[in-house]
Formats: structure tokens, sequence, C-alpha cells
């Protein structure tokens, strides 16, 4: 039998540690299980490792095989629904609880990469661009609203002054948030994989989880093994079926497509990024790009709805990086891949309690990076008491996609197609 393996990326061939971690067999015990070891998944183990916890994650395939693996690469602050959003529609307590948790995820990173001494190509402040005036124009908002609620380091950019760190005329203007930042995220998640299990976690891999069984403690069953605990953490995000379908069916897998050029002449680098930031348009089906810590541009894009992957990624992203970069046109691209995040109808990260002693957590919708490695310690809070940043993501309403499994993709494909016509006609 063949060992599982990382998607062909740029993150896995630059990967720190390629040790394969054994497959669960036979029988174990302990305080917590976690089901997936993603951002989410270590994120919650190794807090709950940091406060004395027994913990297990069970990996159907690799450590950070899905988005964790294969995103972006971008620390981008608050969630997809900005704080005035989540006021609007869930009230001023609600607004207020979520704004002080809008900046966390980015600080806990950096704590843990300082901390734990990991090496993740760590680089400070990230871009949103605006392709047009209405954008613009929202990008301002944003840093009035930002600044209301304590984040005051950001910078309006204008459209001479964003070329100081784009080398391209695309942009109308841009903000630039120094609190952002991006990382090779498979280095980060192994990093915080191997620190948990410094602390005495166990992690196995190709260990696929079975089903669930309820009870005090509950069973968790692979293919090979089994575990008795007392708490269960559901953390699989895009690539868990089946476990708990009536969570599943409040989201929707989307793929996402990166490039990954070869390793460019610094004098390039420097033309397409002087400053080193990671950007994002701000469009809705927006592009986004970094340099890499040897020097490559990573450019991701694109979506397909119900995590459907395109066979050809780079005839997908390669003219959108021509689009913004034409003097690419000679260059070489190294790797291409696709990986699935997933998707919630509010665009609201889902988190509940399931009985006594089953916890979940999924769709971040675009922004897991950051909103991943909070998750994980607000789950762990929660297993050890400390309820009150949990209760307030637990109270907003979990809708499911209309239509069901059958309907929910064309429903939102169409309505991806509306907000890209928008995009394009500035409006």
């Amino acid at each position: 039998m063949s060992s599982p393996t990382h998607a062909n990326s740029y993150y896995a061939a630059s990967a720190n540690d390629k040790a394969l971690r054994p497959q669960l067999t036979g029988e174990k015990r302990c305080d917590v299980c976690v089901i997936g070891a993603g951002f989410t998944g270590i994120s919650t183990a190794l807090s709950l490792a940091e406060k004395g916890k027994h913990v297990i994650v069970l990996e159907a395939n690799r450590i950070g095989f899905g988005a964790s693996g294969r995103n972006g690469g971008q620390i981008v602050n608050s969630f997809n629904r900005d704080i005035d959003y989540i006021t609007k529609h869930y009230g001023d307590e609600i607004g207020k609880k979520m704004a002080k948790m809008a900046f966390a995820g980015a600080e806990l990173i950096r704590h843990r990469i300082e901390k734990y001494q990991i090496d993740c190509d760590l680089k400070h402040g990230n871009i949103f661009a605006a392709c047009n005036e209405k954008q613009f124009g929202e990008l301002k908002a944003k840093k009035a609203l930002w600044e209301a609620h304590g984040h005051n380091e950001l910078e309006l950019l204008t459209q001479d002054s964003i070329q100081q760190h784009i080398g391209s005329d695309r942009y109308f203007g841009g903000l630039l948030d120094r609190k952002g930042g991006h990382i090779q995220p498979l280095n980060l998640v192994l990093g915080q994989a191997n620190a948990f299990e410094q602390l005495g976690g166990e992690i196995y891999e190709d260990s696929q989880v079975m089903r669930l069984e309820e009870g005090k403690p509950g069973k968790v069953v692979t293919t090979q093994g089994q575990v008795i605990a007392d708490k269960i953490v559901v953390a699989g995000n895009a690539y868990v079926f089946g476990l708990l379908p009536e969570v599943e069916k409040k989201a929707m897998p989307c793929g996402t497509q990166v490039i990954t050029t070869e390793p460019l002449p610094k004098a390039l680098q420097e033309r397409l990024l002087p400053s080193d930031k990671c950007v994002e348009d701000c469009n809705y089906l927006l592009d986004y790009y970094r340099l890499s810590g040897d020097g490559r541009l990573i450019y991701g894009g694109g979506t397909t709805y119900g995590a459907r992957d395109p066979g050809k990624i780079e005839s997908i992203i390669g003219p959108k990086m021509l689009k913004t970069f034409p003097y690419l046109k000679d260059i070489k691209i190294d790797y291409a891949w696709t990986g699935n995040f997933l998707l919630t109808m509010m665009r609201m990260p889902q988190v509940g309690k399931i009985g006594d002693h089953l916890y979940y957590a999924q769709g971040y919708s675009g922004h897991g990076v950051t909103n991943s490695h909070l998750m994980g310690e607000i789950l762990s809070d929660a297993i050890d008491g400390e309820t009150e940043r949990f209760d307030v993501f637990a109270s907003m309403p979990q809708y499911p996609f209309p239509g069901g499994r059958m309907l929910r993709v064309p429903y939102t494909a169409i309505g991806a197609a509306y907000y890209n016509l928008r995009d394009k006609l500035g409006i």
C-alpha cells in the first residue's frame, strides 16, 4: 500500500519536515481527540497541550494536506465579513465582541512563530489593492472602521504610492496593513505540529476516521484502530466527509488555484514587489500573490465551485498573472496546484457543539490562515471551560445552502458570475 502524499506544490517541495507519522493501530485513550491535522486541528491540539491535556490528532492524509498546506500563505486580518457587516446583521453586542477577535489570529501566529522558533519565511505587511474607484472608497471605509476598533498600523495608498509596492499599473490605490503578512503555510503548520509533539501530543497520519460513536467517553474509529476520548473535535473543514452530515450541508467546498514561478533574479523581484508585501485585490473573485522566501512569485486566484479540480491550472492562472505583470511572459512556471476551502452562506466561520463532548469548526470562507488559528485557541478554551468567545460564534445562525447538495453549486456559481460581472464593470 502506498503512503499518502501532499499535492505536488512548491510548499510540499520546500517543506522543512517530510517525515511520515505512523498510522493509528489498535486502541488509544486520551483527553481530547482532534480529527484533522490542518491549521484548525493543530492549533486546537497545541493550545490544549499547552494546558496539559493529552491529545491525539488523526489525519487521513498528511499534516497540512488540505487548505492549510495549499493556500496563498497570506496573513489577512478580520473575517470574510467585516465588523460593520457583523454589527448590522447580528447586533451591537456581537459586533463588539467579534471586533475584539478580528485581529487576534495574526497576533497568535506571530506569537507561536517566535515562541517555538518556527522557520516559515515570515514577512510583514499585506496590501489590499483596489481595481477601481469604488473599491478604493471601500478601502477608505475599511481603514476608518479598523482604526475605530484600535488597529492603527494602516496606510492608504494612492494610485501613485501603490506603485512603490507593486510593479503594476492595474490599481487605483490600496490599503497597507502592517499587521498583516505572509508565510510558507505548510511549514507553519508543520512547525506547530512539531511543537505539539514536543509537549507530548500524538499525531497519526494515514488514519482516516470512518465513524464517531456517541458516549462518555466517545469513540473515534479509523480504518485500523480507534481512540477513546473524553472530548472530540472535528476540524477537517473542506476535507471531511460523512462524519457530521447535518454540519457538512451548511458549507460548500470550493477550489482555488495557485502557480509558482521559477526563482527570479533579485532585480526582477524588486520590480514586482519592491517592499516584499503580499497582495490581494478587492474583486469578488480575487487574485492574490507574493514572493516566496527563495524569490519566486506565488500567484493564485480563480474559483471552482463544488471542489472540481481544473485540468490545466496554469492556463487559468497564467493569464491573470500576465494581466498584472505582462513582463513575466517568458518566466517559467515550476509548480501549479489546486486546493479546497469551505464557503458558508453567511461567509462567517461556523462553530458549534453537539451533545456534551463533540465540537466542530469550519467554513472560514477564504480567511482561513488567521481565523483557523484563532478558532483552535477558542475551541481549546471552550473544552477547558472558558466558553465566552466560543459562545459568540456559536450564537450566530448557521444556514444550509438552498437546494441541498444538488443545487448549492449552481446557485453559488450563478452568484459568483454576477459578482464577477460587477467587478469588471466597477459597480
